[in-house]
């Protein structure tokens, strides 16, 4: 029996390392990226519900951007406090922002991918830059290094959201580091051809990809997943791009309580149910491995099985694994949380576990 474990965990190290250097390598050992600017019309659309306080402190932060052709259509999802106000105000002081209000629909209430649609729709320009309301750019060029990578064939772009650092937070590391994770993935993924998703708040698309697939149509009835599902439908191996320069990066603010943090996560895993079949094989073999991987270890050596074997494979997968995130982590500007790796894995595995059982007997609460 314990011979046929070690077979099988020597196979589960082998399937992580192939995940880390065969896919995400392409990621992590990429060059540095270039931005070289170029000029494309962009609607920079912001949906906001009952968003005050963030729609106040972040809404100047793209008005300032340096870029010089570019509207920001700004869409008021029935909000119930002053955010609707708030928009008025810009709109009437700038004469590149473009208002929608969008009025509670019975067919479609509390649905944002409808307030997303009404926005598409107002648009005027051609690309459509997306962020969230809490979420601001790191710099004046993050509509020039979102566009830099846009081509006549590339007109799907995929940025990297970050989350703020809160100083000795081992939740805000967790949080952070499970962010690089899924960046390194749809990044790599993308590398290779096979895009499965992106994340509404730092997208790029020309607005004809939106039509050429309907919409949200296809997945209206999901209350979440205006970013990964659409891209899950609507990107091909020749239409979509990448961008990890630091001028393109959002900074959001993360979570606070592991509760708040659960919620969110909830919502986002049990998206991914819709996505196609090749990526949610994929999603599943990587994380079921990457289980067995902290699990198998643990009843070979408790038997002192090929103690020295396992070890070694541990120590293996441990090399690849921290050299892979670690180059990525760079590249991405969160080295810190690379420190914590071990710990910090073992803490994501368990929340999904728990994320997975309580998806099983309860719906995750989904847009505001």
């Amino acid at each position: 029996m314990l011979i046929l474990i070690l077979y099988f965990f020597i196979i589960i190290v082998a399937v992580q390392i192939l995940f880390y250097l065969g896919i995400f390598g392409k990621f992590a050992f990429a060059k540095a990226q270039i931005i070289t600017p170029k000029i494309v019309s962009i609607s920079v659309i912001v949906c906001a519900k009952n968003e005050a306080e963030n729609v106040s402190n972040f809404i100047p932060l793209l008005i300032e951007q340096d870029y010089p052709d570019f509207e920001i259509v700004l869409i008021d999802d029935a909000s119930s406090d002053n955010t609707l106000e708030i928009f008025e105000t810009y709109e009437k002081q700038h004469s590149n922002i473009r208002l929608v209000k969008v009025q509670n629909n019975e067919a479609f209430w509390g649905n944002k991918k409808y307030a997303l649609t009404l926005g598409i729709k107002a648009a005027q320009k051609e690309y459509l830059l997306f962020t969230d309301a809490d979420c601001y750019p790191t710099s004046k060029d993050w509509i020039t290094a979102m566009s830099s990578q846009i081509t006549m064939q590339k007109t799907i772009v995929l940025g990297y959201g970050k989350y703020e650092t809160i100083a000795n937070s081992y939740l805000n590391k967790v949080i952070r580091f499970e962010t690089l994770i899924t960046a390194i993935q749809y990044f790599s993924w993308a590398k290779t051809g096979r895009a499965y998703m992106g994340v509404g708040r730092n997208l790029a698309y020309k607005k004809e990809e939106f039509y050429n697939v309907n919409g949200f149509i296809s997945h209206i009835h999901v209350r979440s997943g205006d970013d990964d599902l659409f891209i899950n439908e609507a990107a091909k191996s020749r239409n979509t791009t990448i961008v990890y320069a630091a001028e393109s990066f959002t900074l959001s603010k993360p979570k606070t309580t592991y509760k708040e943090w659960f919620i969110q996560k909830r919502r986002h895993i049990a998206t991914a149910n819709y996505y196609k079949t090749f990526d949610k094989i994929q999603l599943g073999v990587f994380y079921f491995s990457q289980f067995l991987f902290l699990i198998l270890p643990i009843i070979l050596l408790l038997w002192e099985f090929e103690w020295i074997l396992v070890l070694s494979l541990i120590g293996l997968r441990y090399l690849v694994t921290w050299l892979v995130i670690g180059f990525s982590a760079a590249k991405l500007k969160e080295k810190d949380v690379v420190y914590l790796y071990p710990i910090i894995e073992l803490t994501l595995v368990l929340t999904q576990i728990n994320i997975f059982i309580t998806n099983v007997f309860s719906k995750p609460v989904q847009w505001k």
